[in-house]
């Protein structure tokens, strides 16, 4: 199927458009998708979208002095965030931390990362995981009062903990 923008690349990137409560399929090879996501990114940025849940579900008015919060990493501010919609470096996780975890539950569902894994993965970190799974699953054990659970997990940690050292 060729491209319905260019006519004259196979199209690869398919595109189901509503506009008017009117349906319509896109069919566009690469070049062509890769034009028309800029073009909807100008129109409808990804910036204006963070920006826009920066606000979203206040409760209540942030203090003036939230807005004045700068990064002493670049100097960015708290305003400037909520206009842009971009940290501007790594401190400004830390600068922000206070503002930036609830917009991170609303956006994510949860301030902790609970995905997937780099494929490479080093040894002695999945070893860690393991163990913070392990300790997990114990405190839940010994809530549960199931304390022979418990005490097989505890020592599947103490053994787990051992071989990590070594």
């Amino acid at each position: 199927m060729l491209c319905d923008i260019c006519k004259k690349n196979d199209a690869t990137v398919h595109l189901t458009e509503i506009l008017n409560d009117q349906m319509s399929e896109l069919h566009l090879c690469e070049e062509c998708a890769r034009q028309k996501s800029l073009a909807m990114e100008q129109q409808f940025g990804l910036n204006d979208l963070l920006a826009g849940m920066a606000d979203f579900g206040k409760q209540e008015k942030e203090p003036e002095t939230v807005a004045h919060i700068k990064c002493p990493g670049c100097g960015l501010t708290y305003a400037d965030f909520k206009k842009i919609g971009r940290l501007g470096c790594g401190e400004c996780y830390n600068a922000f931390n206070k503002y930036l975890g609830p917009l991170l539950k609303r956006i994510h569902g949860s301030t902790q990362h609970t995905g997937k894994s780099p494929l490479k993965v080093t040894k002695d970190l999945k070893k860690e995981m393991d163990i913070q799974t392990l300790r997990i699953r114990l405190q839940k054990a010994i809530q549960a009062e199931a304390f022979e659970e418990a005490a097989k997990l505890r020592d599947q940690i103490k053994e787990a903990e051992k071989k990590k050292e070594k």
